[in-house]
């Protein structure tokens, strides 16, 4: 990889891994709910789960997805639900202290593993592995999804250190209420492109064709 091939994936991986998503309204939420300190091991999986999620594409998991495109309908569909499932959670948070544990934020591997049901970070990682990794080497792969990791994890943190500043402005419950169903709808609303997604050019286009080649309806004559 070049170096200038190498800056422009930086600031690739930048701009996607610091613009709001499922993940950073999450850390966002987090970082309110449960401080910073608490929501490290999720900032840490979502950057662990990101650069496996890209060096799986790399190694050839992106042309099994392109041979069975169902997969990829039933990981989108999937990874919807969940989320929904997760902006329910945030809306009905009621909010704890360093010293409450009775909620827990997202844990590492929990983190990690939602990366593969989330479509921005499917976006994101084939995107790298088709336009970042030319040479298809081994060493391309890793370094993109090393780089991913160095970037992103950055990111993550700053949502949350965010998060983390307004937890002064969110002492009131009324307050937190508001803003933890502010997050739960953002997150709602980031699942837009994938309820907007338009099925393959060659679906929708088939169905006029094969209506064109039916025969015309016989009319009914009204001599037997």
């Amino acid at each position: 990889m070049t170096a200038q091939l190498l800056l422009a994936f930086v600031l690739f991986a930048f701009a996607t891994a610091g613009t709001p998503g499922p993940n950073n309204m999450m850390l966002l939420a987090s970082g309110a709910n449960f401080g910073f300190r608490r929501t490290v091991l999720h900032i840490l999986g979502i950057s662990a789960g990101l650069g496996v999620m890209v060096a799986a594409m790399g190694l050839g998991l992106g042309g099994v997805f392109k041979a069975f495109p169902v997969l990829h309908d039933v990981l989108k569909w999937v990874g919807g639900a969940y989320m929904l499932w997760l902006a329910w959670k945030i809306a009905t948070a009621k909010g704890v202290t360093d010293k409450q544990a009775g909620s827990q934020p997202m844990t590492f591997l929990q983190a990690a593993a939602f990366q593969w049901v989330n479509p921005k970070a499917w976006a994101m990682a084939l995107t790298a592995a088709t336009t970042y990794m030319a040479d298809g080497s081994t060493s391309a792969v890793f370094l993109v999804a090393g780089t991913f990791m160095l970037v992103g994890a950055p990111c993550s943190a700053a949502w949350a250190g965010f998060g983390r500043g307004l937890r002064p402005f969110l002492d009131r419950p009324k307050v937190l209420r508001a803003f933890n169903l502010t997050m739960a709808a953002l997150l709602v609303v980031s699942l837009y492109p994938l309820v907007v997604e338009t099925r393959p050019a060659g679906v929708t286009k088939e169905a006029p064709r094969l209506l064109a080649d039916l025969p015309p309806t016989p009319r009914w004559s009204s001599r037997g």
